[in-house]
């Protein structure tokens, strides 16, 4: 990202709203207020820089049942953070903040924090139980963007895990969803819940980008005039980081006071691990979040570990406890799967459930776990051998968004979505037609009419990047021929399988011309 007066690949502090007073009530406030007088209840990183019928939660019927947030310590986020190089994140989507009307603030998010044990073993059936265990002093990182213009808050806060993965803290979930949190004036809260984020350690995918070589350092040498007073005592601590935040942005700290009505926990990748622990063995101790949106978790949750140690995703991947989300809390989860994520290194097929009243799991055909959108510019710097996938994960991921937001305010819950088809065994793969795209699934037009063959699989030239990315191989010219008698046919075709996939409730209205982006009439002959 680049504003005026920046530099390359830097991130700068953005100015804060100004203190200007609203003329009118918030959004949020004026809907609560409607809703009451008429009596309704209610990644992986890519790159790497500085920088009203109906009862209660049934269909139609008002909004979900909240949990009950249980008092305790609070993370103090009075301080905020200047100096050094601006706030740093890894990304590689840019986002011009002041054009979209938000701002951004970066805090230091201080107490004393409490780890947890397990009591009784993990559950396949996510039904665990977690006692405090022990406690040490915390100062991590907060970073917070809002809109400018308090009106336009919708009331709603999503709170994300930052990724480590990359050996630097990264906000996939923003990269994806930041289009639909704009539009629809949510706040965005990153979290650096991990120690690896601050102090620095094992970096799990190398992903060849400017930057690149601050992999694995941490905010603290990083930038130490702007970080050099956070610090970390482990993983083993940092769920409790995340509800000690959780319950300082619900009282306002950090967003100008504003009150939220809403919080969604969300988390990509390991950070999706880390929602699945948190479900299963914190919320219930806690009641922090209104809703979970997790994207791409893998099968197991992410190990609790002692003092000083960073998680052990390895040892999820390779040995932890397959399990579901739990049945028996209220807030809801919204679970999207990329294809690649099924069957390949993350194997969540295993962990499969069915959708309920608190549960919608989408697995979207022809994507994987990181793509051509979420790695940007990027992605020219990889050589799996063919080109990477080029599917519209992050245009069905917002929908997702929407769909769990509406939830949490209406009760009614997304659209149910076939699963994609797998064949089981040993090595679970999933199954695909004769050009090589997946079957089931949720379906958009570019796996459904397609001109190239979208998948999860990966390439020939295998690393731990290239088994995350897929692929995109380009149909035969004698294939496209035998599908589509004509360019204008494939045109025809492409344009009523987005209509589709809108009404099915796949895609947002607001993101037609996004799909409509991923056509290739170019390679059909006219």
């Amino acid at each position: 990202m680049k504003l005026p007066g920046s530099k390359p690949g830097v991130l700068p502090g953005l100015p804060g709203a100004g203190g200007a007073r609203p003329r009118r009530a918030p959004r949020w406030r004026r809907r609560t207020v409607a809703a009451i007088a008429c009596a309704v209840v209610l990644p992986l990183t890519a790159c790497v820089g500085p920088g009203m019928p109906g009862g209660p939660g049934g269909p139609g019927g008002g909004p979900t049942p909240a949990p009950t947030p249980v008092p305790g310590p609070t993370a103090d986020l009075s301080q905020e953070l200047t100096g050094g190089g601006g706030p740093f994140i890894g990304t590689a989507i840019p986002v011009d903040l002041p054009a979209a009307g938000y701002v951004q603030h970066e805090y230091a998010a201080a107490g004393t924090a409490t780890s947890y044990k397990a009591v009784g073993g993990l559950s396949g059936d996510g039904r665990w139980r977690f006692e405090p265990d022990g406690t040490a002093p915390y100062r991590t990182r907060v970073l917070v963007r809002q809109p400018a213009d308090a009106e336009r808050f919708s009331g709603t806060v999503i709170v994300e895990w930052l990724n480590v993965s990359g050996g630097v803290d990264a906000d996939p979930e923003w990269a994806t969803l930041h289009e639909e949190i704009i539009r629809a004036g949510h706040i965005w809260v990153g979290v650096s819940a991990q120690r690896l984020g601050v102090l620095g350690g094992q970096v799990l995918v190398t992903v060849p980008a400017p930057g690149s070589e601050l992999a694995g350092k941490g905010l603290k040498a990083i930038d130490p005039a702007r970080y050099g007073s956070l610090d970390h005592p482990g993983d083993g601590f940092a769920y409790d980081i995340l509800t000690q935040v959780a319950r300082g942005v619900r009282g306002g700290a950090g967003i100008g006071g504003l009150a939220p009505r809403k919080l969604i926990a969300s988390g990509q990748s390991q950070s999706a691990f880390a929602m699945t622990t948190y479900y299963n063995g914190v919320q219930p101790l806690t009641g922090a979040f209104d809703g979970f949106y997790v994207l791409s978790r893998g099968a197991a949750g992410l190990p609790l570990v002692g003092p000083g140690q960073n998680a052990d995703l390895t040892g999820a991947l390779l040995g932890g406890t397959t399990t579901t989300f739990r049945t028996d809390q209220r807030a809801p989860v919204m679970d999207v799967q990329a294809e690649s994520d099924l069957t390949s290194i993350l194997g969540s097929a295993k962990a499969r459930q069915p959708d309920s009243d608190r549960f919608r799991l989408w697995e979207i055909a022809g994507t994987a776990h990181a793509d051509k959108h979420l790695l940007g510019a990027n992605a020219a710097n990889i050589d799996c051998g063919v080109p990477i996938n080029d599917g519209p994960m992050h245009v069905v991921a917002k929908a997702a968004l929407r769909g769990l937001t509406t939830w949490l305010d209406t009760g009614q819950p997304p659209a149910s979505a076939a699963r994609v088809t797998v064949n089981e065994g040993l090595f679970p793969s999933v199954r695909r037609d004769a050009d090589g795209i997946a079957l089931g699934g949720v379906r958009t037009p570019p796996v459904d009419v397609p001109a190239v063959a979208l998948s999860g699989e990966p390439g020939p030239a295998l690393s731990a990047i290239c088994l995350l990315i897929g692929s995109t191989k380009p149909l035969p010219a004698a294939r496209l021929a035998q599908l589509y008698p004509s360019r204008a046919d494939y045109e025809q075709r492409y344009t009523a399988g987005t209509a589709a996939a809108i009404t099915a409730g796949f895609v947002l209205a607001e993101d037609r011309a996004a799909l409509l982006g991923y056509a290739r009439p170019e390679l059909v002959a006219g």
